[in-house]
This record gives structure tokens, sequence and C-alpha cells, in this order.
């Protein structure tokens, strides 16, 4: 088995990002105080034990294959010649593969390109800072205003979306996350000890959503921006966003700009989401803490533990935007950073719509928010809280999708997550508490698996009137403080749960547990059976099937898909799928499916020495686990909001150029404009040279 490449020099304890990038994207969540000190269950105490009596067959007869016949890794570096030039739509091992991953792999590497596999093309669709909307100039770094900001493309792109436009052939609307700024490497000269007020607005106008009508070109699946389209459109930290739900007018989202508590300005931090079946895109308000400053100040205790649970601590904040907005400092607005956190609901059909913050949802690090319908149509979210030892949660709605295009079916399916059940997850291993040792050893049963419950919350009813579940707790505390909530009724602490999706061919429901570096450490939870092994640098993938496979159920099981890391590595674990025929993948971050129900596995933190990537995964069949790397990233870059569609894959390539030492003067990265330009984030589209479907 040839050695992966030299292990990239990272932060350590977060897994392999930069400490620029944890400086400016989390707050460096993972170098704090974990916020989760409750004594529930953790979760590897309760993946240690679960791969089947089958897979463990299967495992065996791949070790003993592996043995006989000296077999390499695909595609890593130092794989024959041979096998690194497969053919299109040839793999590097046996067969050809499952239908929607016929490609030559790409092998791990640390180029500063986006590199895909051979016979396939790209394009960037749409950088940082191109005007989008009537009026706005064309970027110029040096000449930069929060006002063309404010009309440009935002920075940092994660969660994209793609929806049909209806008359208008050829074109679709692109929704886009805007996560987070980082000023080094925006602005010449920063002082982040002094930043002026035009780049904290320019930041400001940098940060949200943007929507921007996209058309693909005739003969290759590359996309470009149609630029000042009535659709487009850009939310910003200082636009109008409306509360709904049983919290919206509570108490503790009252401030003295907006007294009644119904008005945010402002989307912080967007990470992943969603796309509804309504035709709306769901946004996940993620590491929101790091923007308040003056935590230390507020001394009222109970306040205090709640804002040290979500991870607001500390004086000034990074980017002092407190010196320019007072609710940005809680010794002033002690509710603000109360009204982030939620999953924020979109319409971009109609570009005049306030957004909502959907409170019924709950309040925490989301990660992303992905509907499934139940058999009689109500809409079920899933949802992951993105810290350390955290939970994963499902919302149930109450009331059915309607039908059809009308005015009023939209105005209903509008409602639709203000009133239901929120859930949290908690999950029982099969295996005694001494067979798991931390080294990801099966126990003696054999297998990764078991079952869990979906714990109530709290339920809201119309006008938003709610119920809470939680002892001690009113709806509106168990909303507002939703890992409170967790905490209290025994929860599964999880490994960092991002992204969680449910198969639109299956019904099962994925979930990425992307790492945790503390895990085993003293006075931190220890390995259990979803999470078997201890200071968990690769992650792993979850795969959970409700009862029935009804949405609605309050049962499931769950069993261990995918362990990541080193497929050489013997506490790796690839569905069963022989070891010898995998591409090597870390860190697991967003998922997505493609129309043939393979899961593809975006990455943030690559600990095996290559750069983060796009992976795809069979799911169903004989080929079960075969995970193959589709594409890698430039220098710094973490891979974002994939999006497969038939003939085309999408891409968000952010921060590229993040590395410790870099700036605007001092660029560590050339994409994707080539030396002497700004490093901008950008949105990429890959396509099939030949003009046939992915990987077919």
């Amino acid at each position: 088995m040839p050695k992966l490449l030299p292990i990239i020099t990272s932060h350590q304890g977060s897994g392999g990002r930069s400490a620029l990038t944890c400086r400016f994207r989390c707050g460096d969540a993972c170098f704090g105080e974990v916020p989760n000190t409750s004594e529930n269950e953790y979760v590897g105490d309760v993946i240690a034990g679960a791969l089947s009596r089958r897979s463990m067959m299967r495992a065996a007869a791949v070790v003993t294959v592996a043995a006989t016949a000296g077999s390499t890794l695909i595609a890593g570096p130092g794989v024959s010649e041979a096998a690194a030039a497969a053919p299109e739509g040839r793999t590097a091992g046996k067969g050809r593969g499952a239908r929607g991953l016929r490609f030559a792999p790409v092998a791990p590497n640390t180029k500063d390109a986006v590199t895909v596999p051979a016979g396939y093309g790209q394009n960037v669709v749409i950088r940082w800072g191109e005007p989008i909307l009537r009026g706005a100039p064309t970027f110029d770094p040096d000449r930069q205003t929060a006002k063309a900001q404010a009309g440009q493309f935002g920075y940092n792109n994660d969660f994209l979306s793609l929806l049909p436009l209806r008359g208008e052939h050829g074109r679709q609307v692109l929704v886009a996350n805007h996560e987070y700024t980082d000023e080094i490497l925006m602005f010449k000269g920063y002082d982040p000890e002094n930043p002026t007020r035009e780049q904290v607005e320019i930041a400001w106008a940098a940060h949200g959503l943007s929507v921007v009508v996209v058309e693909g070109e005739r003969r290759s699946g590359a996309l470009r921006a149609v630029t000042r389209h009535h659709l487009n459109r850009r939310l910003t930290a200082t636009s109008r966003f409306r509360l709904t739900g049983p919290a919206a007018g509570s108490d503790l989202v009252r401030t003295k700009a907006d007294p009644r508590g119904t008005t945010v300005l402002g989307t912080l931090n967007n990470c992943s989401g969603g796309t509804t079946p309504w035709g709306t895109t769901l946004h996940g308000e993620e590491n929101f803490n790091q923007y308040f400053a003056n935590a230390v100040q507020v001394t009222d205790p109970t306040a205090a533990a709640r804002l040290k649970r979500y991870g607001v601590s500390g004086a000034a904040s990074e980017r002092k935007w407190e010196r320019f907005d007072d609710r940005f400092d809680l010794a002033k607005e002690p509710n603000e950073a109360n009204r982030f956190g939620w999953v924020v609901e979109l319409d971009p059909f109609d570009p005049d719509s306030t957004p909502r913050k959907r409170t019924a949802l709950g309040r925490f690090k989301h990660e992303a928010a992905q509907p499934r319908l139940t058999d009689d149509g109500r809409p079920v979210v899933y949802m992951g809280d993105d810290e350390k030892f955290d939970y994963f949660y499902k919302f149930v709605s109450s009331k059915r999708m309607a039908k059809g295009k009308s005015r009023a079916a939209h105005e209903h399916n509008l409602t639709l997550l203000d009133e239901g059940t929120l859930y949290v997850a908690k999950l029982t291993g099969d295996s005694p508490a001494a067979e798991i040792d931390g080294k990801g050893t099966l126990p003696q049963d054999g297998e990764f698996d078991g079952s869990g419950r979906w714990i109530p919350l709290a339920t809201a009813g119309p006008g938003g009137k709610a119920v809470s579940h939680v002892e001690g707790m009113t709806a509106e505390e168990v909303y507002v403080f939703t890992r409170l909530a967790g905490d209290k009724v025994g929860a599964t602490k999880m490994d960092r749960p991002e992204d969680i999706e449910p198969s639109p061919h299956t019904g099962k429901v994925y979930v990425a547990l992307t790492n945790n570096s503390d895990r085993g450490k003293p006075g931190k939870a220890g390995a259990d059976e979803a999470n078997p092994r201890n200071l968990n640098k690769h992650g792993q993938v979850l795969e959970l099937t409700e009862r029935r496979n009804r949405a609605d159920a309050t049962t499931f099981a769950w069993s261990l898909f995918l362990v990541a890391g080193d497929p050489d590595d013997p506490s790796t674990y690839f569905a069963g799928f022989p070891k010898d025929r995998v591409s090597p993948i870390s860190c697991p971050d967003n998922v997505a499916f493609d129309p043939h129900g393979n899961l593809w596995l975006s990455t943030d933190g690559n600990q095996l020495g290559s750069h983060d990537g796009l992976f795809g995964v069979a799911t169903r069949g004989e080929r079960r686990g075969e995970l193959k790397q589709f594409l890698t990233m430039p220098t710094g870059a973490e891979t974002c909001g994939p999006l497969i569609q038939d003939r085309r894959v999408l891409v968000a390539v952010q921060h590229p150029g993040e590395v410790d030492g870099a700036s605007v003067e001092k660029p560590a990265s050339a994409w994707p404009d080539g030396p002497g330009k700004l490093v901008r984030p950008s949105v990429v589209s890959v396509w099939r040279k030949d003009g046939r479907d992915i990987g077919v």
C-alpha cells in the first residue's frame, strides 16, 4: 500500500484547517472550552461496535486478498500510471463502477487548482465581488465600498441551491450562502486591532445570501451569471429579517431597537442549508457566537451560563464590530445574540419578500436543514449542531404541504415550518462499554450499530402558542436555548454533526460527523459505539433508518456507513466495500445526492496530506461503499455547497489561499485568476466534455 501525501501542518485540534481559518470562520471554537459540559452519553461510546458480521467477514476477505495480491490504493500518490490514467467510464478497480461514479478518481494532491477527472471541463460561474444588481460597479479591490459590495456577489460562498426558472429556457436561479469574511485576505494593510468603519461595513455587506440567475452554455456544462436580472438579490448583515414561530416576540429576543422582538437586522455565518419541495431555500446560521463582544461583562449567572453554552465568551470580538454598532456589544444589548443561530427561509422568486427566521426549528449552530416529506405530505427537517459533543435534531411539521403553483398554495407553504414538534436524537449501542477500546476495534458481536429515539423538546401550534416537553424549561426557553434542552433530556453527544440529509431515493438519513480531536482526552467523553476512535481526526458518516421508513417516526435504527481515513488504517470502514479499491477521505462535511442515489461528500480539514475535495460513494447494491474522489480544491480552500445534477456538478470554493501567514500582500494562492490577482472565493461548474451525464 503506497503512502499518502505528507501530513499538512495545521492548527492542532481543528482537523486540517489553518489557524487563519479557525480565527475568522468560527472564532477558534476548537480551542476554547467545549460548551457542552453535560453528563449525557457520548456518541463515540455508541458507534464503536457497528460493523455487521457480514461486513467483518467481507473485511477479513479483503485483508486476505490484499495480503496475497499486494493491492494498491486507487488513485493514491504512488498508484500505478495505468490506474491513474484509467479511461473515462472505467474505474481503476474491477468492473465499471457504480452508475454515476464511472470516472477515473482524482489522485490526492496539493495543486493550487480545482483538479477534476480526465475528460471533464470546468468554469468559474461567479466570483466574490462580481456585480449582480443594477448599478453595482465592476469589482475593484483598491476602491471597494460597502455600497458596491451590497450589489456584488458576497464573500466565502458555502451552501448552493439551483432552482428551475420557468419561462426562461436554459436558466436557473442560483442561491448561495456567504458564511464569513477574512479581512486579512480582503484588505491591503488590514490592522485587526483597528479596523476602519469602511472595512467593517464592507464586511457586513459581504456576509449573508446571494440570489443570482445563471444561464447554461449550449455546448457544455458551463454556467454564466446573468447580471442585473430582476430576481437577483443581495441580503447582508444589515438587511431586514423577520422572526416567526413560537419564539417571535419573546422577552428573550427583544432589544432596544426591536422592542417587539420580531425584526432582526442581518443573517450571520450561514453555513449549509437546504431546498424545500415548495420552492424556497433554507439557510443555517452557524458560528454566530464569534461576532458578539463583552460576554465577560454579563453578570447575571443565568444569562452568563446560557452564553457560555453557546460559546459566546471574552471581551472584544475578532472583528471589533461592537465599535461601530452597539447591537454587537452584549453589555449594551444582552439579547442580540439570541436573534442569531436560526434557520432562515428565503423565497428566491420574490425579490421583495422578507426572509423568515424559523424559531420552531430551534436555535443552535445550524450546519444545514434539508426537508423530507412524510407519507401524508408534512415536511420533516433534519439538522445538525456543528460543535464538538453536540447533538442532531429533527422538526416534524403538523401541517401538510399544499400542492400546485397557486398563490394560496404558496402562502400556505410559507407557514409549514412554524408549527410542529422539535426533537433531539438519543442513540443506544448494543455492545458492552468494556468492548469499546477507542481504537475502532470491533466488539465481540462484530457490529457497529444500534437503535435510537427522537426525544420531543417542544411543540409549536397556531398563533405562536407552544408547549414545552422539557421539565424546568418554558417553551420559549426550549426554542431559544435548545442546546440546554438537549442537555436536560439526555441527548447523545456527537462528533461535530454537520450536514444531515435524507436520501430522496431510499429515505435513509446520512449524518456527516466531521471529527473530534477532544474525544478521549482527560476530562472529556471517550469513545462509544457511534464514534469508535479517540482523538478522532478523520470523522465518520452515520446511516439512520427511521422505523418503517416513516419520516415522522419517533424511533430509528442506525449503523456505521463510513469511518473515514487512510484505507490502509484498520480502523477505517467503507460500508464493507474492499478498501484497496476506494479513495482516502478525511473530515466529511457537506453531503448531497446525485440522480442515481449516490451520496456525495465534501471535506473540510483533510488530515491525510491532500487538499480538500469532493467524493462520491454508492449507497446501494453490490458496490455499496465504493468511494471515489471527483475533485480537489486549490491551496487553503474548503469544498462547500456540492450540487450534483445529471450533467453538471457545482461546488463552492471557500476561503482559497487561507493559509497561515498569508495576506493580500503575500498571497498563498493564485486561484482563480492567476498571479498578481486577488484570491477570490468562487462557484465552479464541472461537466463532461463529451456532453454526457456525470459518471455514466
